[in-house]
């Protein structure tokens, strides 16, 4: 019989967050053992739940929503998103330049289709969020990464994003607050960015998910923002900050200057088009979640559950030999980094496999956000302190004793003597 292999615009594409170790993980679950998931997050897995006159806003909106929408949403739900980018002072955003989605991830993949062709560059952080790069490749386009600099608080390096332009080079995209390191960047590595784009007349792609889970009273700034002279692909939603991830609302806005985009928009309104439209009874919360912070505001403040978790995490992990990490200032991720020396670690993939089935804990490799040294891992921590304390000791107890490979601490040594 004739085999059916998959497609080879795939050959490059991953996705590990829900990858190998999540499939072995899920395997151990239904053997009846008891697996922690700090892999994806997730806030209902960890007992958040959005708030009730939000759900209460869909429920009663259900008669309503049963028809198709517009194919870029609701007028109601793409007015208030307009009025939210007035408040971040978003520039030149219009209602026709607003498309709901389902979540963020549908419209990532669609605002690249849209514009690469084979061979086209876009400029892609490590680490990223993976679905950028997935999306990139599978739009024919090829992901350039610029490093984010662990030693300066997880900031991009601009000096490497400079030197990565090349006359292929379409877009540029930052995500910030960040996944998975949870850095929130200042204003001026911003206004750094946004001028190599403006010199090389670049788009810019704007993730700002997370810019609703900001800690320590600290502010965000929107890139679109600073870029008024620019066109900047904005995209957001409600998945995180209003604890709705299984509703998929998302949306994404065209900003600042659109005169050398028309074709791409024609292409954009195609492909928003051939979808029909998002999730409608999800569209008829948007103006209320957008109205109402509160809930949000409070899990971040001293007290609250988020900060307290963050605290507790950042707090364990660095008590931990061989372990560091750098606080995170938004979203819930800390990307802690290994001593691979110490653990004799080659293969990151290998590690995560090695803590599943040893601590039954569920995590993401570095390697899995385009990290190109095995010596990361990302948390999520989403789990209230107690379980996430128990989690930590867990991780303690793991690593007092791991050891990947012995050869390569002897090869590692080896080197340094000979160098030394």
């Amino acid at each position: 019989m004739k085999e059916y292999e998959k497609s080879h615009k795939l050959d490059h594409v991953c996705y590990d967050i829900r990858g190998p170790i999540m499939e072995e993980a899920q395997k151990m679950i239904r053997g009846g053992e008891d697996i922690l998931k700090l892999n994806i997050g997730n806030p209902a897995y960890f007992g958040f739940r959005c708030p009730d006159h939000i759900v209460d806003v869909m429920a009663r909106s259900l008669p309503d929503t049963e028809g198709y929408s517009d194919s870029k949403g609701r007028v109601s739900a793409r007015e208030a998103i307009v009025k939210y980018c007035e408040e971040k002072k978003i520039p030149n955003v219009g209602l026709d330049d607003v498309y709901t989605g389902n979540g963020v991830s549908e419209l990532i993949s669609l605002c690249m289709q849209g514009l690469l062709n084979d061979g086209d560059e876009v400029l892609v952080p490590s680490p990223d969020y993976p679905l950028w790069t997935a999306s990139v490749t599978l739009a024919g386009g090829v992901a350039v990464h610029y490093v984010c600099d662990e030693a300066s608080n997880w900031y991009p390096d601009v000096a490497d994003i400079r030197a990565k332009v090349t006359d292929k080079t379409k877009g540029i995209v930052v995500i910030n607050p960040n996944n998975p390191t949870g850095a929130l960047y200042p204003k001026e590595i911003l206004e750094q960015i946004v001028e190599i784009a403006r010199e090389h007349d670049l788009i810019l792609f704007a993730d700002e998910i997370y810019d609703r889970l900001v800690l320590d009273g600290k502010e965000h700034v929107a890139l679109a923002s600073l870029a008024p002279d620019l066109f900047t692909v904005c995209l957001n939603g409600l998945s995180k900050s209003h604890l709705a991830a299984g509703y998929r609302c998302g949306w994404m806005c065209l900003a600042g200057n659109k005169t050398n985009c028309k074709g791409y928009i024609e292409g954009l309104n195609l492909l928003s088009a051939m979808r029909l439209c998002s999730n409608v009874p999800a569209q008829s919360i948007i103006a209320k979640a957008l109205a109402s912070r509160e809930e949000t505001d409070e899990l971040l403040r001293p007290g609250g559950r988020v900060y307290e978790q963050r605290e507790c995490v950042y707090s364990m992990i660095n008590d931990i030999p061989g372990l560091s990490a750098v606080k995170p200032e938004a979203a819930f991720y800390i990307f802690p980094k290994m001593d691979i020396k110490k653990f004799g670690i080659t293969d990151d993939e290998q590690f995560a496999l090695d803590l599943l089935k040893q601590a039954k804990i569920l995590i993401t490799h570095g390697a899995g956000f385009h990290w190109g040294a095995p010596d990361h891992f990302r948390i999520v921590y989403l789990p209230d302190v107690s379980i996430l304390t128990s989690a930590c000791k867990r991780i303690a107890t793991f690593f007092s004793t791991y050891k990947q490979s012995s050869w390569f601490c002897a090869f590692f040594e080896g080197a340094v003597s000979r160098f030394s």
